[in-house]
């Protein structure tokens, strides 16, 4: 049996509705989002979980929460799964950053792998952090199933790193929903890319929600 790694971002909240930037901000799930959370553990909790690793933000703690209770499975919280840090861009709009912060925005647009938000994180940072993490879930767990909860940017820059893909181009590669599932399977070639993006545990309401 081989590792199997369900890499799974959080439900719905205000800013992944609305699109403003948010990442050390700690928002609840919306309503829907709370469904996204419900509707994954009820379609996944017959799996033979190994582990369940998330971020320790409210948004992917609720997230995780659901199918921890389904299971009674514990749920291990890792920093290193946090969100992109936006820094000064924190809760504003696009639109705000490209008229206030012009030259980083198209600095970051062009090159995020080195140029970051205005006082924020690279994806050269992120990728050191969070694959640690992966790091760790490999060491501890060379077969089964472990679910990691995590952020868009973060599962992004996650799923480029295992897949070879530059870190630059994390946004331009992969699309990551909200509730979304990609699983990567470990095998004697490497990361196997099995699915990317799947929203089929929604009930038919919830995915016309994009949820960006």
């Amino acid at each position: 049996m081989s590792l199997r790694l369900y890499l799974l971002r959080h439900g719905e909240t205000f800013y992944s509705r609305t699109g403003g930037y948010c990442g050390d901000l700690d928002p609840e799930l919306t309503p829907e989002g709370t469904q996204m959370a419900s509707s994954f553990a009820d379609a996944y909790s017959s799996i033979p979980w190994t582990a369940i690793y998330s971020s320790p933000m409210k948004r992917t703690i609720a997230t995780a929460k659901p199918l921890c209770d389904a299971t009674g499975m514990e749920m291990q919280l890792r920093d290193g799964l946090k969100e992109i840090r936006y820094g000064e861009w924190e809760d504003k709009t696009q639109e705000y950053v490209k008229q206030h912060y012009a030259e980083d925005y198209i600095r970051w647009l062009t090159e995020p792998a080195w140029n970051p938000p205005t006082g924020g994180e690279t994806s050269v940072q992120i990728a050191s952090r969070a694959m640690l993490v992966i790091a760790e879930i490999e060491q501890k767990h060379t077969t089964g199933n472990v679910l990691v909860v995590s952020h868009k940017a973060t599962l992004r820059i996650i799923l480029c790193s295992l897949l070879g893909i530059d870190l630059g181009r994390y946004r331009d590669r992969i699309s990551i929903l909200a509730a979304s599932l990609s699983i990567v399977k470990f095998g004697e070639h490497g990361p196997l890319l099995e699915v990317l993006g799947d929203r089929r545990h929604f009930p038919e309401h919830l995915l016309a929600l994009e949820g960006t």
